[in-house]
């Protein structure tokens, strides 16, 4: 069967610049970004650091410096179309070159921080980009070097540009007129899915902002909130959250350096009402509360909120219990970032618990059988989903055309159920990912680069589950005859130096004598290696 839900009517700005205008005029003097000052750490969490003074930009001021950043791009370069790579740091910069690059109506493509050679140089190449921004050296890794690096390799190498410090500005009479519509694709995010390379996503401006007005329906954000983003922001979940805090009027803390307890002093000098992240936020959040029992770490935290990996339906009971808050959880990927969402207040405790919730705004979900038609409600099947909050593709045609079906709908690869009164409840999945700390991992890219080890004869790269992450990386390996065993540092270490992210490294390795093998065709059977190893290593 397939449920939709009504598209809330504030949702009318057809860009993204547009949104950032209407907001500008609307809510000039409110905060719009706050930049957390915190040093992360685990001290220094239980008295407020003295003299701390966290930036703050209402939103008149974001406008106006994100036209003058979009300006001085406009003197070096960037015109509508130009295809721009920025991989930052959460920062009130990342933040305004985003928005300067949608006043000039550019293609940005994203990447998280995590990103290495192995990634971030198929994204340069795979989408022609002109110019790429990167912070010169952050947390002990040369960005701009790898960034050069990457650049002289390419037949047209881009303008590789610093964009850490306060950026540079021009007069904004140099610019040409802002993009006058949101339907043609302006952003290409990245996601590991089930090939070996990373998959450029195409979104829109119109399908991110549906995506955050579904989240801001879905959490009842208003003025009176104050939301946080302290993952990544180059996963597309920053961009979204930054539509929902335009849409809503809320101010937004961004984070830097997220660790508990270090954090905690500028959630609370901020009043912090919605956290979030993924199963591995809460399970902070929950530790961290546990050093101080009978004192809540963040007296104005009302809500929870993330998705993206799996979660235990205590893990609901607990929030409330001991953080004081509730949690609402969702599902959603790169492709469609709200695809449901737990709505606390609207929702029975028993289905946010229990459910990945209701579909979001903007989105129709389908629960398919063997022949692509919808099963009743009840019946287990593959999860399709279409509408204006869904991507538009991918930069590879072909993966569109193997992506969508003949009714529009996008196969998403997991597998669910609705429930009588429209909860969607995942049980599994079709394809071959890990998904750890809220990240998708690709099973296929690991085992590509493990097996040019010489001592590798086959692997398989499985998920296995996780308290904290989710899922962890197992990599099992059949070596070849008469190598010296191999160490898991050994693997990490190879994996390191062929450029792969950091939060895809393998954190468990199992050698065996020969990968378990269908009798058809010999299709390793992950199933049987997953029963296995789950409860650890052996």
């Amino acid at each position: 069967m397939s449920h939709t839900r009504t598209i809330p009517a504030l949702v009318s700005s057809r860009t993204l610049w547009e949104l950032v205008e209407q907001r500008a005029a609307l809510t000039p003097h409110a905060p719009a970004l706050l930049q957390a000052t915190d040093p992360a750490g685990d001290a220094g969490a239980a008295q407020e650091p003295p003299g701390t003074d966290d930036r703050r930009l209402s939103f008149a001021a974001l406008r106006e410096r994100a036209e003058r950043v979009a300006a001085w791009l406009h003197t070096v370069g960037v015109r509508p179309g130009s295809r721009f790579v920025w991989q930052l740091p959460t920062r009130i910069e990342t933040v305004v070159l985003s928005l300067a690059l949608a006043r000039l109506g550019a293609v940005q493509s994203p990447l998280i921080t995590a990103c290495r050679d192995h990634e971030a140089g198929h994204a340069l190449k795979a989408t022609g980009a002109g110019f790429c921004a990167v912070p010169g050296e952050w947390r002990g890794f040369d960005h701009s070097a790898m960034a050069r690096r990457l650049a002289r390799a390419l037949r047209v190498p881009p303008l590789v540009l610093h964009a850490y410090e306060p950026l540079p500005e021009a007069d904004p009479a140099v610019l040409p007129p802002p993009p006058d519509g949101g339907d043609r694709p302006r952003w290409v995010h990245w996601t590991s899915g089930t090939t070996a390379a990373p998959k450029g996503v195409l979104h829109t401006d119109r399908s991110l902002i549906r995506c955050g007005a579904a989240l801001t329906d879905a959490l009842g954000l208003g003025p009176g909130d104050v939301g946080s983003i302290a993952f990544p922001y180059g996963h597309v979940g920053g961009v979204v959250y930054t539509m929902a805090a335009l849409l809503s009027g809320m101010p937004v803390l961004l984070v830097e350096h997220f660790a508990l307890p270090g954090s905690l002093g500028a959630y609370r000098r901020n009043g912090v009402t919605v956290a979030g992240g993924s199963t591995a936020f809460y399970e902070l959040f929950l530790a961290a509360q546990r050093k101080q029992p009978g004192r809540r770490i963040v007296p104005t935290l009302r809500l929870l909120a993330g998705g993206g990996a799996p979660r235990p339906p205590e893990l609901h009971e607990a929030v409330a219990k001991e953080l004081g808050c509730e949690l609402a959880h969702g599902y959603g990927m790169t492709e469609a970032p709200v695809i449901t969402m737990g709505a606390p207040g609207e929702d029975p405790p028993e289905r946010l618990a229990g459910s990945e919730g209701r579909p979001a705004a903007g989105v129709e979900v389908r629960v398919t059988g063997p022949g692509g038609g919808p099963v009743p409600d009840g019946a287990q099947g593959e999860v399709r989903i279409r509408g204006e909050a869904v991507c538009r593709g991918y930069l590879d045609p072909a993966a569109t055309a193997e992506s969508f079906d003949a009714d529009g709908f996008l196969r998403t690869g997991d597998v669910g159920r609705f429930t009588a009164d429209g909860y969607l409840v995942l049980t599994g999945r079709v394809k071959d990912v890990v998904i750890r700390k809220g990240e998708t991992v690709s099973a296929a890219e690991v085992e590509q680069l493990v097996r040019t080890h010489p001592a590798v004869a086959d692997v398989a790269v499985i998920g296995l589950p996780d308290a904290v992450r989710g899922e962890r990386v197992c990599a099992v390996i059949q070596q070849r005859a008469g190598a010296v065993p191999l160490t898991l540092p050994a693997v990490v270490a190879h994996l390191r130096a062929a450029g792969l992210a950091a939060h895809k490294l393998p954190e468990q390795l199992e050698l065996v004598d020969e990968l378990p093998r269908d009798g058809t065709l010999r299709k390793v059977r992950k199933d049987r290696l997953r029963e296995r190893f789950r409860s650890g290593p052996v």
